[in-house]
């Protein structure tokens, strides 16, 4: 899930301006923090993708109203590719298009009352698939919408395709405008604009020959559409008036890596690449072993979880290599999430078999806030972790994945902010970044 969607929402639009760069050009024109962007070049500007595609000129007229109200037009000469230096109050100037979909998976209707109330924003705006990676759905959108992304070439675009069969399409989403999505990205590929795509499945609905229909359909879409990632349906113990799913397990997950693996042989034949990816969780579930380090092709497609522990574990023997000689006593804890922690508890023994000085304790801890059924260490509530590690032999120090708080700030999901968890449990905390080197570090303290 994407943190918190960066607190945009239903913000009127207005391009207030709230920082200009220290000798930049804004700077030399004593353009103020507080004043207001009217246009360029006699255009408004709706979004940050319009604005740095019309700034990118020799020759730009900017319109501005200061503070006092007084309308100035500044006659700008410059590099073609040199930054004004202005900073907008929201990062992507208009309010979020948020989603108008109904998702029969989709998380943010099974979270429970009281988290932060940014959790519960649902967006599905182009602009953020591009700034920040976000997935869309591309449902609310036109042709006035796409063929201003084509205009302004946005690319990369992230689209949650889940299936290319319009009618189940619909179903899905709960959407009737839901069903040409192909249609769009065939739009999207004669433009060449760059595409990444997901799919989240759902055992009985869109997976099997659906799935086999979907992943031929988008095998067409090669070579703008870089890669797939297969993610599976995640459920809460929320679900009240929401539609009846399955999920998988371990026979189904075996099942399904057995006809993507069919899929990657096919298409690296005839794409020169794997094309299809399956998230970690799938093989974590199933007991298969994770393809290695250079079938992942480089990671497309990490922030859905594809390859990750593949890559930590890669980076994790490199830094390991590096540190020979290791004598400081030390004690620390691992808390984690169910699906991650054989492959932590693996990792830690391994470095306490290497240095005789360390211990490590990797606790598990068991989803009791969203539901046993959520695995991930990413949704693991501070509340859960007091409960479950309350008398528990924490060592000097208590390592926690960075995925557990906000991206911005130090808050857990629950609103615990992190000096408040480390206050309860009586123990410095060190959230860890998820990659190898950060792993190995912070364990041994160095």
């Amino acid at each position: 899930m994407k943190d918190d969607i960066m607190e945009l929402s239903k913000q009127k639009f207005s391009n207030i301006i709230t920082k200009i760069t220290e000798g930049s050009i804004a700077d030399e024109l004593e353009i103020e923090k507080g004043d207001i962007l009217l246009s360029i070049n006699s255009q408004s500007v709706e979004d940050i993708i319009e604005y740095q595609y019309l700034i990118a000129d020799e020759y730009i007229e900017l319109e501005i109203q200061t503070k006092d109200g007084e309308i100035v037009i500044y006659e700008i000469e410059k590099d073609i590719d040199e930054d004004l230096g202005i900073e907008f109050e929201n990062p992507i100037i208009n309010s979020v298009q948020t989603c108008r979909n109904k998702c029969m998976f989709c998380f943010i209707d099974q979270l429970p009352k009281g988290l932060r109330k940014t959790l519960y924003i649902k967006d599905d705006d182009s602009r953020l698939s591009f700034l920040q990676g976000n997935f869309i759905t591309m449902t609310n959108m036109g042709k006035k919408e796409i063929d201003k992304m084509i205009k302004y070439h946005i690319s990369p675009v992230n689209i949650s395709v889940h299936t290319t069969d319009s009618e189940l399409r619909i179903k899905m989403l709960s959407n009737k405008n839901a069903g040409d999505i192909l249609e769009k990205m065939k739009k999207l590929k004669k433009a060449n604009i760059t595409m990444n795509a997901q799919i989240v499945l759902i055992p009985n609905v869109n997976d099997k020959k659906n799935l086999e229909k979907t992943l031929y359909d988008l095998e067409k879409l090669h070579p703008q559409l870089q890669s797939i990632a297969i993610v599976p349906i995640g459920i809460t113990k929320y679900r009240q008036r929401l539609a009846k799913v399955d999920i998988f397990n371990t026979e189904t997950a075996r099942d399904l890596i057995l006809q993507v693996q069919e899929f990657q042989h096919k298409f690296l034949k005839n794409l020169g690449t794997r094309f299809v990816f399956l998230s970690d969780e799938f093989y974590v579930m199933s007991g298969v072993k994770r393809p290695s380090y250079k079938e992942y092709e480089g990671f497309k497609q990490l922030e859905n979880g594809v390859g990750l522990m593949t890559k930590q574990e890669y980076e994790y023997n490199k830094e390991l290599k590096k540190i020979n000689t290791y004598n400081r006593k030390r004690n620390v804890s691992i808390a984690t999430g169910e699906s991650a922690f054989e492959y932590i508890k693996h990792l830690s023994d391994n470095m306490m078999r290497k240095y005789d000085s360390l211990n490590v304790n990797v606790y598990k801890i068991e989803n009791d806030f969203f539901g046993r059924t959520i695995t991930v260490a990413g949704l693991i509530t501070a509340t859960d972790m007091i409960k479950q590690l309350k008398g528990k032999d924490l060592g000097e120090e208590l390592i926690i994945p960075k995925t557990m708080l906000k991206s911005d700030e130090d808050i857990f999901l629950d609103s615990i902010t992190l000096d408040e968890f480390a206050q309860t449990m009586n123990i410095k905390v060190k959230p860890s970044e998820i990659d190898g080197h950060s792993f190995v570090k912070n364990i041994l303290g160095i």
